[in-house]
């Protein structure tokens, strides 16, 4: 352990990073202009192909820092995972996506496992990013490293640090956002400990890989349980005849006791509508039901079902019905001002919408298509006459770049599931809101 913390203090280390998604891209740059040498390592050969010619494919990563840590000699991008040989550290920053039935699919963890085990060698610190639920280093990924012999805690380290990347934020980045780090024994907690303070401002060390793991669910729980229960304060405000945006403004006031949460037209992302459910289905083999994440699960995903209603009503009211009618949806991202559209509600608006005869055209500044729905929707340029032509406009993301007076000005009916327009001051007749 001694080499490796001086290696690390050195900067004399090599970092390989499996996965360079929204998660695995960011850390390996991050890394990498902290003066390591950096082998970033995924399936996709299209995506590292790009990274190799110093392109970014995500919004928070500019192609010019990808280029100079490239220049540098720092990064290199490959899909050989021959070259975790010569990895002091590797990241494992794979997806955990969840199957038709809500269990946890572990097999990209797995997948990466076997791949570090092939060339684990003494000294090395293997570190686990992608969200799972508590037990699955331990359990899983721990023997398959220990079958040839080496020691947890004495020939390499093995910890669980959960990525706290919010694709879009420009207050929290990697770097000043705290990062949880647990091991499987005191000694690999410290060889995380020390990777990480490299790279991040605080590290916060738990008891276990299995409290850093908790940790990950806990957070996201949090917010998909305060997210479902705005989201029914919506519909409560709905039939009660009350503003739900007002309200929550109002309560927002209150100095103590009080966080403010915001309707919406579903959950999207990668983390929030699936995360939760890995404690969940944790739980059941434990006998146990979740049931704060169940309901609120429930609730979500009954959002574009609800947002639907709500453009029938504003048609029916027209004295249009939906089968026919042309709908604009503003916004297919899954939140403002990024281009991820995982799990986006929008999707599931326009298939339901699709579903019931509508003609759908879709917008989006950061989206240039939706692979797979093509033969449901078509992209379109946002102008004043597409406007006034469509007999809906949904907004279901609030880009900043969108002009709202100009939205509102030009169309003749718009249902708001963001609260987009409320700064408009004229034209609030013709906007329905969530």
């Amino acid at each position: 352990m001694e080499q490796f913390l001086k290696k690390i203090e050195d900067r004399a280390a090599c970092v390989a990073v499996i996965g360079l998604g929204y998660v695995g891209l960011p850390l390996a740059v991050e890394f990498a202009k902290a003066g390591f040498r950096v082998i970033g390592i995924d399936v996709d050969a299209v995506r590292v192909g790009r990274l190799k010619r110093g392109e970014s494919y995500i919004k928070d990563i500019p192609s010019v820092d990808l280029q100079k840590i490239i220049a540098d000699g720092r990064f290199v991008a490959t899909t050989a995972l021959s070259f975790l040989a010569e990895a002091d550290a590797c990241c494992i920053c794979v997806p955990t996506p969840l199957g038709k039935t809500k269990d946890p699919d572990v097999s990209f963890i797995l997948q990466a496992a076997r791949a570090v085990k092939s060339s684990l060698r003494r000294g090395q610190l293997i570190v686990l990013e992608s969200t799972t639920y508590p037990g699955t280093t331990r359990e899983l990924v721990l023997p398959m490293l220990e079958e040839d012999g080496l020691k947890v805690g004495v020939d390499f380290g093995l910890a669980f640090s959960p990525e706290r990347i919010d694709p879009g934020n420009s207050t929290y980045g990697l770097k000043n956002t705290p990062r949880v780090v647990g091991g499987i024994t005191p000694a690999c907690t410290q060889m995380a400990v020390a990777l990480y303070s490299q790279i991040v401002a605080r590290v916060m060390p738990v008891s276990s890989v299995e409290a850093a793991e908790m940790t990950k669910l806990l957070e996201n729980t949090f917010r998909i349980v305060n997210i479902g229960l705005v989201n029914e304060i919506a519909i409560m405000c709905d039939r009660l005849g009350i503003n739900v945006w007002e309200v929550v403004e109002a309560a927002s006031t209150k100095p103590y006791g009080f966080i403010p949460f915001y309707p919406g037209p579903g959950l999207g992302g990668h983390c929030i509508p699936v995360d939760p459910h890995y404690l969940s289905w944790k739980l059941r083999t434990l006998n146990y039901r979740a049931r704060f994440i169940e309901l609120a699960g429930e609730i979500n995903a009954e959002m574009p079902e609800y947002v639907v209603g709500k453009i029938a009503d504003a048609l029916n009211r027209a004295k249009k019905s939906v089968n026919g009618s042309s709908v604009l949806i503003l916004g297919v991202a899954y939140k403002r001002d990024i281009d991820d559209v995982r799990e986006s509600p929008a999707l599931d608006i326009i298939k339901l919408l699709c579903n019931k005869g509508a003609e759908v055209t879709w917008h989006d500044p950061y989206v240039r298509e939706l692979k797979g729905m093509e033969s449901l929707t078509r992209a379109a340029a946002v102008t004043s006459e597409l406007l006034s032509q469509a007999d809906c406009v949904v907004i279901t993301t609030d880009h900043s770049t969108y002009d709202w007076e100009a939205i509102v000005k030009d169309a003749n009916l718009i249902v708001d599931s963001r609260n987009a327009t409320r700064q408009v001051g004229l034209g609030r007749h013709k906007i329905v809101p969530l």
